[in-house]
């Protein structure tokens, strides 16, 4: 990216961050459902789910964070069709600026706010009895594997919120994204499944990015997941980036 570019960029992500500021319940409710899934799993459920670890808080933990992050990004989706509706990027590409900043303000924002939303589930969940022995290394992995799965999911957002012709198609696109976690190793080891259900289950995205934090957490060898998860991820971002950038120019072309 050019000094233009990333100006425009930090102007627009300026712009984004004081909206979500302004509407902090935003944050507040799509961190309030992962916290109460761990509630429910861990004070209901938890007795009864065979995790093979003394610590059923410290399972959860990988699982719920990818809910929070796959909640948050549907009000990524929910704000650029709003911003499209309105008319300002119509505003916005009047003026010297260039293009994909307004875009990348939006996805930035995205990775601030649900990275928030991460900070407030790690807290509650220290409070739970979440404990890990990861170092500083181990936690700087986690929050790149978080980041590059976010930036994932929220250009997903963006080709639903360019695409999207209402507000419940701008943000129905992640329902799917929540509830994935609960056909993976989230909640309860997939060697528990039957067949069919645990074969989608280990060859899904979201397990390897399950396995990889929760070794990572546990300081344990990571394996093939941390390559695994960070290949979809990978893939994910370059086909959705490639995609809701190609709708965005016919959208403003």
């Amino acid at each position: 990216m050019s000094a233009h570019v990333l100006g425009n960029t930090a102007v627009m992500l300026g712009r984004s961050i004081r909206h979500v500021t302004r509407s902090m319940d935003t944050i507040i409710t799509v961190t309030i459902m992962p916290i109460a899934f761990m509630l429910l799993f861990r004070f209901v459920f938890g007795g009864a789910i065979q995790a093979g670890t003394d610590n059923y808080t410290n399972y959860l933990m990988p699982g719920i964070m990818l809910m929070a992050i796959a909640s948050g990004i549907s009000y990524t989706g929910f704000r650029l069709f709003n911003d499209m509706q309105s008319g300002i990027f119509e505003r916005f590409h009047s003026m010297p600026i260039a293009r994909s900043s307004v875009l990348w303000g939006h996805v930035l924002t995205s990775v601030v706010s649900n990275a928030i939303s991460v900070v407030v589930i790690v807290a509650v969940g220290l409070v739970m009895g979440f404990r890990t022995s990861a170092g500083v290394l181990d936690w700087l992995a986690v929050a790149a594997i978080l980041a590059l799965f976010t930036l994932a999911l929220t250009w997903v957002a963006m080709i639903a919120g360019l695409a999207a012709s209402s507000t419940d198609g701008a943000t129905a696109f992640s329902y799917p994204l929540i509830f994935l976690p609960f056909i993976s190793s989230a909640f309860v080891p997939t060697a528990t499944m039957p067949a069919p259900v645990r074969a989608f289950a280990e060859n899904q995205p979201v397990t390897s990015i399950i396995n990889a934090i929760r070794a990572l957490f546990e300081q344990q060898p990571v394996g093939n997941d941390i390559w695994i998860a960070l290949g979809w991820c990978a893939a994910i971002l370059v086909i959705a980036y490639a995609f809701a950038m190609r709708v965005y120019r016919r959208k403003v072309s």
